[in-house]
């Protein structure tokens, strides 16, 4: 689940409230689905919700039916197909099937493992939560899962009935440089379902004015990320030209499992930061991650089109790999 939510969170708020609280988990999905599996729908024992698994009336027969699992106490694997001639009206645009498991707040899926993941998705740890359909047991793990990490991609073992969800931390864009092409590239990365921080010491280039309702450190920018950390669920992209701001923290960045780096300047500009970096001791490979000069050839021309290279980029190394 790439986007942050607050769904499991809300669940444990509204069961610690004595609503009740059910959790609607997208298992499988077959032809076209509007939501990823994974995709999860809070269900209070006043009929209010949060997050979805489709769309249209399928969440309408989810919300029945987790309110009487809250009654009952008990499970429920549910499937609705959809004919392309009826599927528009439903929310599966172009038809298909999905599966989704409700999990009644208390039972299967108890109040300390919920609040054990809601713990884990706070503190940035990426988490898998594994339920056995057969047995009926929940766990957490936090290894074993590192494919299904990189990809977020949640699913069945295979041949077994044990349903792995993962949480992974929310994506995180810390942009080095207050300037126009930030400006472009923050609200592009907020749509794409990244957290965003901009750092730039420069009060004038990094300001509110500049950068409405947005986070901005006026920090030395090795401190700033040092401050923040660099997980495998961030991506770092350097824009001042400027190696006094650039290159401290382009090193914090080669030291850490941060998912992207990238930095403006052209051919030449990089072949001198890099040049930089060796004397600082980093190695080839290790230089060979920075993604400079920053963004996908695409020919782009103007702030907008550089910030759209740059988000392009780090969407092709987040699914694909560098």
């Amino acid at each position: 689940m790439d986007t942050f939510d607050s769904i499991p969170e809300q669940a444990l708020a509204w069961h610690r409230a004595g609503e009740g609280a059910a959790l609607a988990t997208v298992i499988r999905t077959w032809g076209s689905a509007p939501r990823r599996v994974g995709a999860q729908l809070a269900i209070s024992g006043s009929g209010a919700i949060e997050g979805s698994v489709s769309g249209g009336c399928v969440e309408g027969a989810v919300i029945v039916e987790a309110l009487e699992a809250l009654e009952d106490g008990k499970v429920r694997e549910l499937e609705f197909g959809v004919s392309d001639e009826d599927a528009f009206a439903v929310g599966l645009a172009c038809g298909g099937t999905i599966q989704v498991l409700v999990e009644p707040v208390g039972g299967a899926l108890s109040e300390e493992l919920l609040a054990e993941l809601c713990a884990a998705r706070a503190a940035r740890r990426a988490v898998a939560y594994v339920a056995d359909l057969d047995s009926g047991a929940r766990q957490l793990d936090d290894s074993g899962h590192e494919e299904r990490f990189r990809m977020d991609r949640s699913g069945f073992e295979e041949d077994s009935r044990r349903f792995v969800a993962i949480h992974n931390p929310p994506l995180r864009l810390i942009v080095v440089g207050a300037v126009h092409i930030a400006q472009a590239l923050v609200p592009m990365a907020r749509i794409a379902g990244y957290d965003p921080v901009i750092v730039d010491p420069r009060e004038a280039f990094g300001s509110s004015a500049r950068f409405p309702g947005e986070t901005i450190l006026n920090d030395w920018p090795d401190e700033a990320v040092t401050q923040l950390g660099l997980d495998a669920r961030t991506a770092l992209v350097l824009l001042t030209h400027d190696p006094k701001l650039d290159d401290p923290a382009l090193e914090c960045a080669l030291r850490s499992g941060c998912f992207y780096i990238g930095a403006l300047g052209s051919t030449r500009t990089h072949a001198k930061r890099e040049a930089r970096m060796t004397e600082q001791g980093f190695t080839p490979e290790e230089i060979g991650r920075i993604h400079g000069p920053v963004g996908l050839d695409i020919g782009a021309a103007g702030p907008a089109e550089i910030a759209l290279s740059i988000l392009a980029e780090m969407t092709r190394v987040l699914r694909k790999g560098a």
